[in-house]
């Protein structure tokens, strides 16, 4: 998926285990087909899920990865406690080794599974569940946390998707999106205290069962900021009908906070499309949707 990124085998996962918690090594492992960008997950017994950064080797691979680990040790607790829907809550903590150079973990095991694109009204329940998730994580009473990356301006968002604008000449019809962006991008930024934010709530990340919210999962993205950026599903998930039960469903959620994370959708899925159309098809196809199901948005 990545250039040079780190490919792991099951030997490897195995050897990892037998050596840092031997007490799980004799459990059934088996690779998670659909893991996600930056981890590969594997399949530990009935229980867990080891999760390993597939990064790629470099100064600021290791400090993310240090970073990140750190965070969801030190947060997802107590977040978790807050909360009336799973999350993927950290248990274990594994450290680098010769052969591979990153810290890892392993979390209790969430059934379900990712949500593809809604097709027919189905997700009218889950676009409540996926509310009230919201509401209930961005009313956790803050601690002292590190700013999430997607929790700023929009307007920083700019030059990476400028260049992403750019690379889609011949894909998308730029001078639309274009025009959308520059709007969007400089609706007024969020005036209240910073919340918890997830920061990356793509289908790879939610977690369903019988059309209904499993799970939350990954968050390297953890931190504070503005809440916007967590309404992406609106864009990369639900048709109109279920868009418009998600927006109902939401506390404290205005005009100009719904409109950002329009803004926080549309730059996500143009900086996504160049980079994956050629590496990833799952990648590619979510892009494409978010980009059609925003323009349709701005049409009705």
């Amino acid at each position: 998926m990545h250039d040079n990124e780190i490919i792991l085998t099951e030997k490897d996962v195995y050897l990892l285990l037998k050596n840092q918690f031997p007490d799980l090594a004799s459990l059934k492992l088996s690779y998670i087909p659909e893991s996600g960008t930056e981890n590969a997950l594997f399949r530990l017994g009935n229980e867990y899920v080891v999760r390993l950064p597939r990064f790629l080797l470099s100064k600021d691979a290791f400090e993310k990865n240090e970073k990140t680990l750190t965070k969801e040790f030190s947060y997802l607790p107590y977040l978790a406690s807050y909360l009336s829907f799973p999350i993927a809550k950290p248990l274990f903590k594994g450290d680098p080794t010769a052969a591979y150079p990153f810290f890892w973990s392993i979390s209790r095991y969430n059934e379900g599974h990712n949500p593809p694109f809604e097709q027919a009204n189905e997700y009218n329940d889950l676009a409540k569940d996926l509310a009230q998730f919201l509401n209930q994580f961005h009313e956790i009473p803050v601690k002292q946390a590190p700013s999430s990356r997607r929790g700023i301006k929009l307007i920083y968002q700019d030059e990476e998707t400028q260049n992403a604008l750019a690379q889609l000449k011949d894909d998308i019809d730029v001078s639309i999106a274009k025009t959308l962006w520059d709007t969007l991008k400089n609706i007024p930024y969020w005036p209240k205290d910073p919340v918890w934010i997830h920061g990356d709530l793509l289908p790879g990340n939610i977690l369903i069962q019988n059309n209904r919210l499993a799970g939350i999962i990954d968050f390297s993205d953890l931190g504070l900021g503005d809440p916007a950026c967590d309404l992406i599903p609106a864009w990369c998930l639900f048709n109109t009908q279920s868009r418009q039960i998600f927006r109902k469903n939401l506390n404290d959620v205005d005009d100009n906070t719904w409109l950002r994370g329009k803004g926080w959708a549309l730059s996500i899925a143009l900086i996504l499309l160049p980079y994956y159309k050629s590496r990833s098809p799952i990648m590619t196809v979510l892009a494409q949707q978010m980009l059609k199901n925003i323009f349709l948005d701005e049409e009705q």
